[in-house]
């Protein structure tokens, strides 16, 4: 080979090193340190937006499911007002047509003990619906339970369901008393639906299970929930209530329930027969 061959090819993989290294040096994983630390900043920043909005839908998800649960108390609560005012009316109307002045003061006492009522009811309601800051605080489990069991508006035994508690005054758990009102009033509004047709029975009970641990299970003996069905009821937008005449359900609740009960660290089990009825169990920390 001639010397000038020798020194092109000689000049030519120099070339082709060069061009090598230069492709090399603008691979992805050969940026410099603040090129790498300027893309890793990008991406956290993208994450933490993501992250906001999905927390932002969630609480949309947690409000609907708070104002699916107002129209259920709401239909209650229009059925509860007219047998409210029934008395209401029928007394005012005595009272004028009779001209009896103590006829027009009991009608004036039963009009305002009537009113009364109703507007507890309403102040219920609106407090089940109103979306307030969390607020951890030591709340007693059958204060808790008495008034979500008062946000069903309509009482229990007048649909033919004895309601039944067997929970210590003293049992306490750390919590958010709103959240778990919202939590309460979904399994005994689940409970009261699943008794169609027949002497009904509704019990909760709580115990302490160790130190750190409180157990409130809900127990009723309406329908049941089929087999194949108990893996799926925690998931969003299922629902047992779809197939069940006059019955209905966005399938968020039990959704609902679970994350609430999660976020306080605690746990929520089911267990049920078909044509027996349903327990779900609830664990929570007492905060001790």
């Amino acid at each position: 080979m001639s010397m000038q061959s020798e020194s092109d090819a000689a000049h030519n993989a120099s070339t082709s090193q060069s061009a090598d290294q230069s492709h090399a040096s603008r691979s992805p994983h050969s940026l410099e340190p603040s090129q790498f630390n300027a893309t890793e900043l990008r991406l956290q920043e993208q994450f933490d937006v993501l992250e906001s909005q999905f927390e932002h839908l969630k609480d949309q998800t947690r409000q609907a499911q708070r104002l699916a649960s107002l129209g259920t108390a709401a239909t209650m609560l229009a059925h509860e007002f007219n047998n409210l005012m029934s008395p209401v009316v029928g007394y005012a109307q005595y009272a004028i047509d009779s001209q009896d002045p103590e006829l027009m003061a009991k009608a004036l006492r039963i009009t305002l003990k009537q009113t009364g009522i109703m507007t507890a009811m309403s102040d219920r309601i609106l407090g089940l619906a109103a979306n307030e800051a969390n607020k951890v605080e030591r709340v007693n489990i059958k204060g808790a339970i008495d008034d979500a069991r008062e946000c069903l508006i309509r009482d229990l035994s007048k649909d033919n369901i004895e309601f039944i508690t067997e929970i210590d005054d003293s049992l306490t758990f750390l919590a958010d008393p709103k959240q778990m009102q919202q939590v309460f009033f979904n399994l005994l509004s689940n409970a009261r639906q699943a008794i169609e047709h027949r002497h009904g029975r509704i019990t909760i009970a709580a115990q302490r299970i160790d130190d750190e641990m409180v157990s409130i299970s809900f127990r009723d003996n309406g329908s049941g929930i089929p087999a194949d069905s108990l893996d799926a009821i925690f998931g969003e937008f299922y629902s047992t209530k779809k197939n069940r005449p006059n019955k209905s359900g966005v399938g968020l609740g039990l959704t609902m329930c679970r994350d609430i009960i999660e976020e306080h660290r605690g746990t929520i089990q089911v267990a049920s027969e078909v044509g027996k009825g349903t327990i779900f169990t609830i664990k929570l920390p007492t905060g001790d």
